[in-house]
């Protein structure tokens, strides 16, 4: 994400996203009401009828739908036409679709800009400069694949060894499954890859690469997990691997923060609330260290929204959740929002 200009008086960032995670943000930010300004493409026609001619304009637009289609790598953004030019392809009033993409610079108007929403933008450019980080867990029977993104771990596939030790062409089975293994790890282009599995398969894959490209050999981490499933990401977030080998990540600190949530609700030892109830009881009373929110629910719940505004006056540390991840999903079971406390409140 960049940056490109801000104007508190003019309530105005314009802004480049850099990538799909820089779109998320972006979408995580945009609300109905806001205005979008940018370059776009408007179909004219001279006669009914006929197919029309895609025209370059500048457009401003109130936003009503927007739209993260993250399979199509695009944000999109619908509503009416407030101003635009060339005037003869403009119709003011009449409904517009802005296509956010990587590269697409824009400019984001608000009546009020939150507190949150600027730490996200200012995030999303701290995160554009850190590399992204390729997961592989495995055995001697299959691999899986991920990433590990803004919103998320994005599961991408499975290979099967289809060797059986059985079979009298299992070494050579074997190293063909090394060798696919190999080919899909050396496509990655992020800073760190991951590779952890149960047994030795793993220690046997680094003899294997290390024959074939030393230089990759480097970029890669090599840990155990459990098993070769997807439990088995999950295993080495909350085991710390992630952090260690990038630096904290976003996604990291959600699967942390929710389990050392679970465990006070587990023990009932009175040091965390949960629901908006709860948790504005416990901000008003400055029992708060850490006040954790979903996303979907600080968009959409007013109430949540001053509670939080509240926390952050009382310089309470704050993280917002994805409701496309696992901690997500979990702490939307708790209502969307929860805290952890300094002190139990009788």
């Amino acid at each position: 994400m960049r940056i490109l200009k801000q104007s508190k008086e003019e309530g105005l960032v314009k802004l480049e996203p850099e990538n799909l995670e820089d779109l998320w943000h972006i979408e995580r930010v945009l609300e109905e009401g806001d205005r979008i300004r940018s370059r776009s493409f408007r179909r004219f026609k001279t006669t009914e009828g006929e197919a029309g001619e895609k025209k370059p304009i500048n457009v401003e637009i109130d936003a009503e739908k927007i739209e993260f289609a993250k399979f199509a790598n695009r944000l999109r953004v619908t509503g009416q036409i407030i101003s635009g030019t060339p005037e003869e392809f403009v119709q003011i009033g009449s409904y517009h679709t802005v296509d956010i993409e990587p590269g697409f610079a824009f400019t984001l108007v608000k009546k009020r800009w939150k507190n949150y929403q600027i730490e996200r933008l200012r995030q999303a450019v701290v995160e554009t400069k850190r590399p992204r980080v390729a997961l592989v867990v495995l055995d001697d029977e299959k691999a899986i694949f991920a990433t590990l993104r803004g919103y998320g771990v994005e599961f991408e596939f499975e290979l099967e060894a289809k060797a059986s030790k059985r079979d009298e062409k299992y070494e050579e089975k074997i190293k063909e499954y090394f060798g696919e293994i190999y080919k899909k790890v050396a496509s990655y282009e992020v800073g760190t890859i991951i590779i952890a599995g149960p047994g030795f398969t793993k220690d046997n894959l680094r003899e294997f690469i290390a024959k074939k490209d030393k230089e990759l050999l480097k970029k890669i981490v090599f840990e155990s997990c459990s098993y070769a499933e997807r439990s088995g990401v999950y295993e080495l977030l909350k085991k710390g691997v992630v952090g260690i080998a990038t630096e904290a990540q976003h996604f990291e600190q959600e699967v942390k923060a929710i389990e050392e949530l679970m465990m006070h609700i587990g023990k009932d030892d009175g040091m965390c609330a949960y629901g908006i109830g709860e948790v504005k009881d416990v901000v008003m009373a400055s029992a708060v260290i850490r006040i954790f929110v979903l996303d979907e629910v600080l968009r959409s719940n007013k109430e949540v929204e001053s509670v939080i505004e509240l926390a952050e006056k009382k310089k309470v540390e704050l993280l917002i959740f994805s409701h496309e991840g696992e901690p997500g999903r979990k702490l939307n079971g708790l209502g969307g929002l929860a805290a952890i406390l300094k002190f139990r409140i009788s």
